[in-house]
This record gives structure tokens, sequence and C-alpha cells, in this order.
């Protein structure tokens, strides 16, 4: 589909091209994971729900304004202040468990294998040192994948199903506590065994949920551990919280809390306010500083001193003293940077179109079968990875000369290294002087097979963590050779973009800045070598090659362009890292989507984009909602609800009563018109098909109420035909809803028109709500007035958010079905509405910005004709209407 955007011709083309072949509806065109032969594109699949942003304002919530003062008020926002901080924190403390069990296992593998290959150099048993390190990588691969293995939602990142809660959709399982547990441990072993995959991005993930758990006070995962906490139970408030959640991940991945927050605001959020905003970035500030003392204060032993922001630091970007003509950036270097910008977004869209490839290969190949194959691929891609790292630093490595400042940081190094192995682990790794010689730049140089005074660059890039890594390509006074520096990036490329994706928690944004770096590295050589520019800072040059490469697979801009620049704490290199990002983002669009965006497409996430095409305009609310409606009344028998409910997927319920008063209805051609709306008789069949359905599997409940027997609300006579309609609606708009005498049925000898007539709107009530009324028993008899009806306040109509009971679960058996149910307290009167002419673009903002879940379409004299949902939202969906559009014309 993606190729018919935006071209009229295009869509002719691809009708004509299909003309000879089973053409299908758009309905069956979105059942569950079908994918079009053409592009073999999958489907947005609808059995994702929305999350319900907007408020229902009914009678328990408006009970709970009447006694809600000012005193009441800012306690309340007081306590979203305090949680807001705990997320912040507790974002803040899991980035520190991470950071420090990473360290951990990797200073203890490369402190192992680097011995071995010291002395094997000598002895000529480098294959045991291979085998020393593919032990130690294995293993390590192994425990990750057998973690996703309890919990799948936690391979990968974990930023595009993060991305989809914040837009709206209820991915299962993304925000539990088994998955922060299985993806913060699985992490660690992942990271450390050697993949090229980072700890920076799943931070996001961790964030996210942390801060859905922690306002509620209890997890499905420890059913024992229950607090009386009535506060933040609504979509509405988790929603925010994840938002805080993510930005506080992002800020203590980066040490960029102003980042974090344009992050959410960018990537995620579809409704935001200002008040959120301040949260968000409290939250953030919160999650930075807590990590930044207690890294400062483990690593250096000065508690209190904030030299560690985030898990990763770009350092300190300075010219040396000794040259007095270099300076970090001219504006002569804006030109390359443009064409270096270009030359990322190519090599980003490369990259996903190879992931997308191997995505598509793994959902059919690979996730189909016994779960233990996706264990295998991922230890085939960990042997994979060692031995090629292992072989080209071997093999393909150059021995470079040292510079002074090298030398005698790599003699401090082999100093800690001889006193690292008499002492014990617990010293190496908490010692203070020790961890700051590893991060100095100089002591994490590699000397394997090389001589004295020497040092291997193939292995000081491979050989390390992946941030040491791109300190080396940023900051190192050293050269690399160019033939390394593109051999390591093509072999980086690949077997990063292996990675991705397979049953490991994993992330991207470190691996594409690494590979981004080598490549901007490059292009500093060769520009001092071939082209004769001696005076360039070959560290902002990489600094550019990493911001061109991320941005090509990400395609971020605005939250990229603070994260980079809060991370180097250099404001002068905001305008070239903008220019980079903009272009590389306009290349990589060009061909493709993001990396993220195109992993949300193959779960088939009905994800909403921020606006519509233009052209999506020569359609209306009418087009494109859903006309087979499946509704209640506002008072209803026991037995229907439990049919409905039991027969119905539907997770919200339109609450009508039947206008016979107002039928002005009559058939012209194919046609119904109806108040001034036309509907195709194909509409009207598929209704009048639903309703007979439905009257069909409630025979066996003598009593169903299908139709509204209002005794005192029926008109005797017809109205007089000059009577205006609306009028009519306006006077009786403050009068009760009708009680239900259910002594009919529908007859199957209706007609059709008999079978479609008006249904006068009242309000919507979800799933969730009707579930909990059967639960509590909460109805009348029919000899008794409605008003006897047990009342539920809006603490008890919540008590089980977010997992409400399953009604296919429930005994009901207590229940006696010809009991009376009035919805009228519980439904929410005054949901949003649009009208049938709404055009496409009014109705995908309104649905958008109110992060709305059902959108009722109403006509003039508010008798509900059809709903909107986020799957009649989404662009395959709006694309294969608009085809139908023009076939009509």
């Amino acid at each position: 589909m993606a190729g018919c955007r935006g071209s009229l011709c295009c869509c002719c083309r691809w009708c004509c091209c299909c003309g000879e072949r089973e053409t299908r509806t758009p309905e069956e065109l979105t059942i569950l994971g079908e994918t079009q032969e053409e592009e073999d594109e999958i489907l947005p699949r609808k059995d994702y729900e929305s999350l319900d942003y907007d408020r229902c304002i009914n009678d328990p919530y408006l009970e709970v304004l009447e006694t809600m003062d000012n005193k009441k008020g800012r306690r309340y926002e007081a306590v979203k202040w305090m949680v807001v901080f705990a997320i912040g924190v507790c974002t803040g403390l899991v980035g520190l468990f991470v950071d420090f069990f990473v360290r951990l296992f990797t200073q203890l593998k490369f402190g192992v294998v680097q011995t071995s290959v010291e002395e094997c150099s000598q002895k000529g048993c480098l294959a045991l040192s291979l085998l020393e390190l593919l032990g130690f990588n294995l293993t390590f691969v192994f425990l990750a994948s057998l973690l996703v293995l309890i919990e799948p939602v936690a391979a990968g990142s974990g930023i595009p199903e993060v991305k989809c809660y914040l837009n709206g959709v209820k991915v299962p399982g993304i925000v539990r506590l088994r998955t922060l547990l299985c993806k913060v441990l699985g992490v660690l072993f992942s990271v450390a065994g050697g993949l090229f995959v980072e700890k920076e991005g799943p931070m996001i993930h961790s964030g996210s949920v942390v801060g859905a758990g922690l306002p509620q006070f209890q997890s499905i995962s420890l059913r024992k551990i229950q607090f009386n906490f009535p506060y933040f139970r609504s979509d509405r408030d988790k929603r925010d919280f994840v938002s805080a959640g993510a930005a506080a991940g992002v800020a203590a991945a980066f040490g960029a809390p102003i980042g974090g927050t344009l992050f959410s605001l960018e990537e995620g959020s579809s409704f935001w306010n200002q008040g959120l905003t301040w949260k968000v970035l409290f939250c953030s500030m919160s999650a930075t500083f807590t990590l930044n003392f207690f890294r400062s204060g483990i690593q250096f032993g000065s508690w209190g001193s904030f030299q560690l922001p985030g898990l990763l630091n770009f350092g300190e970007f300075k010219c040396s003293d000794s040259d007095k003509k270099c300076h970090l950036w001219t504006a002569m270097d804006l030109g390359f940077f443009v064409v270096m910008g270009v030359i990322g977004g190519l090599l980003g869209a490369t990259f996903n179109c190879l992931n997308k490839r191997l995505a598509k290969y793994r959902m059919r190949n690979v996730h189909p079968k016994p779960k233990l194959v996706r264990v295998l691929e991922s230890l085939l891609v960990s042997l994979v990875t060692t031995v090629v790292v292992f072989v080209a630093s071997m093999v393909l490595g150059e021995c470079r000369q040292m510079s002074s400042s090298s030398q005698i940081g790599n003699d401090s190094f082999q100093l800690q290294m001889g006193s690292r192995r008499r002492g014990s682990l617990e010293d190496w790794v908490c010692s203070p002087g020790i961890m700051e010689v590893t991060e100095d730049v100089n002591s994490s140089i590699k000397t394997f097979f090389c001589p004295n005074d020497t040092y291997n660059d193939m292995a000081t890039l491979f050989f390390n963590p992946q941030e040491s890594a791109i300190l080396q390509l940023f900051h190192q006074d050293g050269t690399f050779s160019p033939v390394t520096l593109a051999l390591f990036f093509v072999l980086y490329f690949l077997l990063a973009c292996w990675t991705y994706g397979i049953s490991v928690p994993s992330g991207l944004f470190v691996p594409s800045l690494l590979c981004g770096a080598a490549f901007g590295r490059l292009v500093a050589n060769v520009l001092k070598s071939y082209i004769g520019l001696g005076h360039i800072y070959s560290g902002t040059f990489a600094l550019i090659g990493a911001a061109a490469f991320l941005g090509g697979v990400v395609r971020m801009t605005i939250s990229l362009t603070v994260i980079l620049i809060e991370s180097t704490n250099e404001i002068t290199y905001g305008l070239p890292i903008m220019v980079t990002l903009m272009v590389a983002k306009w290349t990589g669009d060009f061909f493709n989507k993001g990396i993220y965006d195109i992993h949300v497409g193959l779960r088939g996430v009905p994800l909403l984009e921020w606006e519509t095409e233009v052209e999506m305009d020569k359609l209306r609310a009418s087009d494109i909602m859903e006309p087979n409606l499946t509704y209640v009344y506002p008072h209803t028998r026991i037995q229907s609800l439990v049919s409905i409910l039991r027969t119905t997927v539907h997770h919200a319920f339109p609450v009508v009563t039947e206008n016979r008063g107002n039928e002005k209805e009559f058939m012209k051609g194919n046609q119904l018109i109806s108040n001034n709306i036309k509907f195709k008789k194909s509409s009207i069949l598929t209704r009048a098909g639903e309703q007979r359905k439905r009257s069909q599997s409630m025979k066996s409940y003598p009593s169903s109420e299908l139709r509204n027997m209002c005794d005192e609300h029926i008109a005797s006579e017809e109205p007089a035909e000059k009577e205006d309609l609306l009028q009519q609606m306006l006077e009786r708009r403050y009068t009760p809803y009708p009680n239900l005498y259910p002594d009919q049925s529908p007859s199957e000898d209706w007609t059709m028109e008999e079978r479609f007539r008006p249904l006068t709107f009242h309000g919507l009530i979800l799933r969730s709500q009707l579930v909990t009324l059967l639960v509590r028993g909460v109805c009348y008899s029919e000899s008794q007035s409605s008003a006897s009806q047990p009342r539920l306040s809006y603490a008890e109509m919540a008590e089980d958010y977010p997992r409400y009971p399953d009604i296919h679960d429930l005994d009901l058996t207590l229940l006696n079905p010809r009991m009376i149910v009035d919805v009228t307290p519980y439904m929410n009167p005054s949901p949003f509405t649009v009208s049938p002419n709404t055009h496409v673009s009014q109705v995908f903002n309104l649905f958008r910005t109110m992060g709305l879940r059902h959108l009722p379409v109403v006509n003039a004299v508010g008798e509900i004709v059809g709903i909107i949902t986020r799957h009649n939202l989404t662009y395959e969906f709006l694309q294969a209407r608009l085809r139908q559009h023009y076939q009509t014309i």
C-alpha cells in the first residue's frame, strides 16, 4: 500500500492490476495478520484495544467531584507529584542496577580473555582463548533467551511497544512487573554476552513499566501484596505516568532530562498539556540526578559530586592545546555535514530494509516453530559474532604507534591489571581509582597481537564495551586506519542488523552510534589524508557520523538533537547535529520508515500518525464508520446483557431508545433516506442481518428485550407533518429515560425498514462497566422502581482496574435473568460525537488529540448512525475506503 501513498494515479493502477483477481472488502483486508500479496504488507490487527483517555463523566464521577474541595484537590495533586518523583528515583535505581552488573560481567569476561590472549599469543594457544570467549558469551546469551521465553514481550528494546502505548494502544503485557524483571535481567546478559546490543534503549521500556506499576501499588505477579490506594485508577492517569516513566528512562540512559521530555512528546503521547510537561520534566530530572548521585559515589567515592549524569556519556570535546588552528567545527564543515546526513539517511534506509526482511523471515520461519528454535537462533548469532570479533581482531587489525599519552595510560592500565590479578574481583569493580582509569580513553586501548609501543586498532574497537569504543572514536589522539574503520563499519553494520530482532532484550541506540561514529571517523581520515584538511577535528566528524546514521535508522529529530547535545554538554554542536538529523530523516523517509515504525507495522498495531493526507478529506465520517451497531437500552434485563457480552467482542455499546415517533424513512432506489442522511442498501442489509442474528441468539430467553416498549412515551397518533423534529427532541431532552417492559420480541416478519428504526443516542457504556454491574448484582426487579437499584461508588467501579473479569469466567447462576439493570447512572452521557458529514481530517484530529476509544456518529436529530474506532482511522483502512470512493465515482 505504501506505493500508492499520495498518488491517485497509483491507486487507479492498483485497482486495474487487481481487477482481474478476486476483490476484497476493507473488512476482509483487516483480518488478523493478513498480508497483501502485492507488497507483503501486514495490515493492522483488530485484536488490539485502545486506551480510554477520555473521562467518563457519569454519576459516580460527579459524586466524587461534589466531595472534592480545594483541600482535597491540593492533596491529590501533591500525591501525584510524589508519585512522579518516586517514578524518577526508581527508574534511576534500575539504571544503576543494570550499569553495575553489566560492568561487573563485562570486566570479568574481558579480564579473563585478555589475560588468556596475552599468554597464548606467545604459546600459540589462541584457540583456547576463543573457546573461553565463546563460553562466556554463549552462557550469557542463553540466559537472556530463557528470560524472553518467560515473558516474550521483554524481547527487543521495547521502544516500539511503548510508542504504541503512548499512542493509545493497549499492548498486552507491556507494562507488567514480570516484563520489567525479565527485561532488566535479560539486558544484563545480552550486553555482557557480546551481542551488538545496548542497555540504554531498554531503559525507556523499564521506566515505562515503573511508571505504569508504581502508582497502582499492586501487581498481578504479586497478588498477595495489595494496598488500599484508590488514586489513579484509570487509563488517563496510567498513560500520563507511562509518559513520565519513558522520559525518565531516556534521562537515565543519556543524562538528558530535557531530551527525555521531548522524546515522550515527539515519539509517544498524542495528547499533551502543560501540567503533564512539568511533571514529566520533574520525573526526568529525578531519574538523572538519582543515577548520577549513586554512580559518582560508587565509582569515584565522591558522594554528591554528580560527575556521571547518564549511562552513556560522550565526554568533553576539545582541541589539543598544541594545535592553535584547530576548531571543533567551522561554517565550511556544514557542507560536509549535509553530505554525511545524506549518506547516513541512505545507510539507515538500507539497515531498515535489511532488518525488515529479516524480521519477516523470522515471522514466517522461526516464530511458528517451537520456542527452543528462537533460543538456538540467538546462540547462533552469538557464536558468529564472537568468532567474527575474535578473527577480525587477530587478522584484520593493524598495529598503530601509541602516542605519549596513550603509552602512559596503557602502562597505568597494565599496572592495574596486575593488581587485579593479585586482588579480589570486588576490589576491581568497586575501587574508585581503578574505575577512573578504565573510564579514561587511553587506558582502554588493546595491544593484542602487536609488539611493544603499538596497539591493535581493530581489537581496541571490538574488545571493549561499546561505550568505550565510542569514546575511542570521539577522543582518541591516535589514528585508526581507514581500512580498519571501513571493515569495522561493514562488519558491525551487518551483525547489528542481524542481531536486532532476535529473542533477547536489546537496544539499537548505542550500536547505531558506534557504527555511525566509525563512519564519521573514516570521513575525517579521508579528508585529512587525501584532501589535505589537516586542522579538522576528527571527534566532531565522528559525532556527526553517529548522529547521521542514528537519525537515518530511527528518524527522530527534535528529541534526538537535544539528547545528543545534552550528552556532549556542548551547545555549539546544536546547529550541525540538527542539520544532519533533518537531512538524514528526509533522505531516509524517501525510501522507508524508521526502524521502530517498521516493527510497529510488523506487529500489526493500529498506530495513528500525526495527521492524515490531504486527499483523505474526500471521505466523510459516514464513509468510514461502522454502521453495524450492537446497542443496549437504558433499562435492560440481565439475560440480554449476558447474551450481548458473550456473543460480541465490542468494548463499548451505545445506549439508545427506538425513536418510533419520528420515523420518516423510505426507500428510494438502492438507498435509504432517513433524516437527510443517506445509507447504501448494503449497509442496511448488513445491519438488518445483525439484528436478525441477535434475535435468533436470544430465542432461548422468552423475555429478551430487543425493543424498547415505552408506554408513556409512545405516541398514540402520528405527529403533525409540519412539526419540527429537532424541536421535539429538544423538548424531550430532560425527560427521564423510559422504563422497559419486555413483553414483545422482534418478529422475523419485520421488514427491513422496521428493523432499521431510528435510534436516539443517549450515551456510551463500556464492557468493563457492564461486567462490573453484573458482578456486583446491580439490578432491580420488574415490580420495583429503578430507584431501588443499588448504587456503586467511583472507587467500586474502578476497583478491578486494569484487569476486569471476563464475562465467560463469571458464575452468574445466582442472578435472576429477569432482573433489570439501569445503566444510565454509569454510562457516559456526553461523549465526543461527530456528524456523518464531518471530513475525515477533522474526525482524525479529534480522535487522536483527545485520546478517544470510541467516537459515535450522530445525525442532526440525535440518532446514532454508526461508530468510529481506531481501526477505522488507520492508514490502510482509509486507503481501502478511498479506493472504494474512486471506484464509486
